[in-house]
């Protein structure tokens, strides 16, 4: 089925039962500071839902995507030529990357395996791409080391596993961005961003409040999720 992100501007076509990319995606892509003429690299592709709306509100970027799935791989490769947008695509493990993709990025992002035992999709592709099988920190660390300096590496993940995830990441140069599912609730997702080589003080920043009380998306984030605005965590002096 064909899904539409950013208000229309990408459109993506995805598994109806298995994996759906989503809102966590749009967070994603919107909290990369990446300017045109940059190189970004994102592990872990999927359909190409993040990078694509990477490049939707920043034109100019050259893209790399890793994907380990045939399926999905050929399906991002599907979605970027249906969006015009210039990414290439790899089939790879991103533990065993190929030769030509074993240097520094401008921009790292990447929505990582986040659930653990007990937690597993029935769909395989869907539990495939979403079981961390203990390698959370891995996955952080790989994309640090991919990342060159003064760049800035962009993960998006469950609240729940901060703590682990924060002991793969320096403390410099760290901002921490929770999304809120409604006022007083909970952080449902975290973002964290390193800026690589920065000696700049971690920070904690205010977030985003998803859903109003009634429900509804918020203003602020209605114009991340439609409007294609970015969050500027690199304001925060990294």
């Amino acid at each position: 089925m064909t899904d539409s992100l950013l208000g229309g501007r990408v459109r993506i076509d995805q598994d109806e039962a298995g994996l759906r990319a989503g809102l966590d995606a749009v967070m994603l892509a919107a909290a990369v500071p990446a300017k045109a003429g940059m190189h970004a690299l994102e592990l872990g592709v999927g359909t190409g839902a993040a990078s694509l709306c990477l490049a939707a509100r920043v034109p100019g970027l050259s893209l790399t995507g890793v994907e380990i799935d045939t399926v999905l791989s050929a399906l991002a490769r599907a979605n970027a030529a249906a969006n015009g947008a210039s990414m290439a695509v790899v089939t790879a493990d991103i533990f065993h990357l190929p030769a030509e993709l074993k240097h520094g990025f401008d921009q790292v992002l990447c929505n990582p395996p986040f659930h653990g035992p007990g937690q597993a999709s029935p769909d395989a592709t869907r539990a495939g791409a979403m079981m961390d099988h203990g390698l959370l920190t891995a996955w952080l660390k790989l994309g640090l080391q991919r990342t060159v300096s003064g760049g800035y590496f962009t993960a998006i993940f469950r609240a729940d596993r901060l703590a682990e995830a924060l002991t793969a990441l320096p403390e410099r140069g760290l901002a921490i961005f929770p999304l809120w599912p409604r006022s007083g609730a909970p952080a449902s997702r975290v973002i964290l961003q390193v800026r690589q080589g920065s000696r700049a003080p971690g920070v904690l920043l205010a977030g985003l409040v998803l859903h109003t009380s009634d429900g509804g998306w918020t203003e602020a984030a209605n114009s991340v999720l439609r409007d294609g605005a970015a969050l500027a965590l690199h304001e925060a002096r990294l």
